[in-house]
């Protein structure tokens, strides 16, 4: 039985966050549940799902089953390629009531509103539309108009939002897959790879001093390797996430920082 209250926070990181994923299953296994979620991007979408009481394989279901680029899909007279508030009826299927208020646990869902150029966390009323809105990733997806302001990656501006689940004698575990190792010379030739670099520095720097404040944590440098939007990339994320948080809680727990029994 878990004696301590956990939060669990999730950054974004495409489909490098299928490592949430694998770090919910070893926390699941550990007998370690957490109440309270934090998450941006595909952080607030993992979250969305483990609040929602979903299991691990109904979670990688969802990733895998939900296509990322269909052609009536692409954006009409809207900035980004894909219409992301199309994606709003595939939601529905898995979250039909739409609403904060029904998940199994208290979830926090960071965006970035556009025309205030701030950040803001979403935790009641309906639900879809920030949770579409958080990992609307720029340029690729349109924005999301929310009460006529429009949202989108809440990794612009937050994306490890440990802040909204910090309590005092509260257990925190984060999981950062936002990772900005050393890159070669050959990596940055053009303007594209140059931008996307300095970027990942931006939000990387953001991110790791709160990740280094959390009892426990996982960023593995091996999920350089997959690709943002590579579906192809979905097991082996998800295996690194399992295999780095199997490692990072028998840590935890041995340290005697999380009672379990």
């Amino acid at each position: 039985m878990q004696e301590n209250s956990v939060g669990l926070v999730l950054s974004g990181g495409g489909i490098r966050g299928m490592a949430h994923i694998g770090l919910i299953q070893a926390m699941q296994e550990h007998d370690i549940e957490a109440d309270v979620v934090s998450g941006t991007s595909i952080g607030a979408l993992v979250g969305a799902l483990y609040a929602n009481g979903n299991s691990v394989k109904e979670m990688l279901a969802f990733f895998q089953e939900t296509p990322l680029f269909k052609y009536n899909f692409f954006a009409i007279n809207k900035p980004g390629f894909i219409d992301t508030e199309r994606y709003y009826s595939v939601f529905k299927k898995h979250f039909p009531n739409d609403a904060f208020e029904v998940l199994n646990k208290k979830l926090y869902v960071v965006a970035t509103d556009l025309l205030k150029g701030e950040e803001r966390v979403f935790h009641e009323g309906d639900l879809i539309k920030p949770l579409l809105a958080s990992a609307a990733l720029t340029p690729v997806f349109s924005p999301v108009d929310i009460d006529g302001t429009l949202f989108a990656d809440g990794g612009v501006m937050n994306n490890f939002p440990k802040e909204y689940v910090n309590e005092s004698g509260r257990i925190i575990i984060g999981s950062n897959v936002s990772i900005a190792g050393e890159v070669g010379k050959k990596d940055l030739k053009n303007s594209l790879q140059l931008a996307g670099r300095i970027t990942g520095l931006m939000i990387y720097a953001s991110s790791h001093k709160k990740l280094k404040e959390c009892d426990t944590f996982i960023e593995p440098a091996e999920l350089e390797k997959i690709g943002v939007l590579d579906k192809k990339g979905i097991e082996t994320a998800y295996r690194i996430g399992y295999e780095h948080g199997s490692r990072a809680l028998e840590k935890l727990l041995t340290e005697k920082k999380l009672s379990t029994e």
